[in-house]
């Protein structure tokens, strides 16, 4: 399923530490109308974007919960939170059948590094899941070396070796922005769904901002099983 159908936007938002999350305000970059409504309204013409938009989620199609992280590669609290919670929430929930991953690009105009690499990943992805993810953890785990860049590319190709990617085809995706509707069309639609800071995550109908601990999305995501029915939250034991 295009990850684009299941974001929900009927949130209980929790208290947000924003301490602990970038946050953007109107420094966000608008997305362009037309690209955003193209990528939102119409299967994509080129089928590298459709595998890219699918390669990005991670998980059973039947776990019974999904988990929306929005996300900015850049914002150096969303990189705390891969680096600290995302390895437990796969390893527990994810590998285990429980919870569906998804990411959606959010990236925040205060950081110039921020939308080509979302594009970059999701041009790994072009290429299949397993590379996307691969690029994806790659780019969190380098962010101190392109961040400060005043230009990040150099690194993002030579990230593209190290994921195992085919450089020409990493390359031609790249230049020519294939990905950039599909990344301006997650802008448009967490905006609409009230995104302010990253990282932002939807954990069923919860919305959860800023870095926060394991034992948060534990507790969200038990809920949310149980509100699913499902046998494999703790709570129902």
């Amino acid at each position: 399923m295009p990850i684009r159908n299941v974001v929900r936007l009927s949130v209980l938002a929790l208290p947000a530490l924003l301490l602990i999350a970038c946050k953007g305000g109107e420094s966000v970059p608008a997305a362009r109308p037309e690209a955003s409504a193209a990528a939102a309204s119409a299967p994509p013409t080129d089928p590298r974007v459709a595998r890219a938009d699918s390669a990005r989620i991670r998980g059973s199609a039947s776990a019974p919960v999904w988990l929306i992280e929005v996300s900015d590669y850049q914002c150096p609290f969303c990189k705390q939170w891969h680096d600290d919670v995302f390895p437990t929430i796969i390893r527990d929930y994810v590998e285990t059948g429980k919870v569906r991953l998804a990411y959606v690009n959010f990236p925040l105009g205060m950081h110039p590094n921020a939308p080509i690499t979302a594009e970059a990943t999701m041009c790994a992805g072009a290429q299949g899941p397993e590379k996307y993810w691969r690029y994806h953890d790659l780019v969190f785990d380098t962010q101190e070396r392109w961040a400060p860049l005043p230009d990040a590319r150099p690194v993002l190709d030579s990230l593209a070796i190290q994921a195992g990617l085919d450089t020409a085809e990493f390359a031609n995706c790249l230049d020519s922005h294939l990905m950039r509707p599909l990344v301006e069309a997650d802008i448009s639609r967490m905006k609409a769904a009230g995104v302010g800071p990253t990282p932002t995550f939807f954990v069923g109908d919860t919305k959860i901002e800023g870095a926060q601990p394991v034992e948060l999305f534990r507790e969200a995501i038990e809920a949310a099983l149980a509100a699913a029915g499902s046998p494999g939250s703790t709570t129902q034991r």
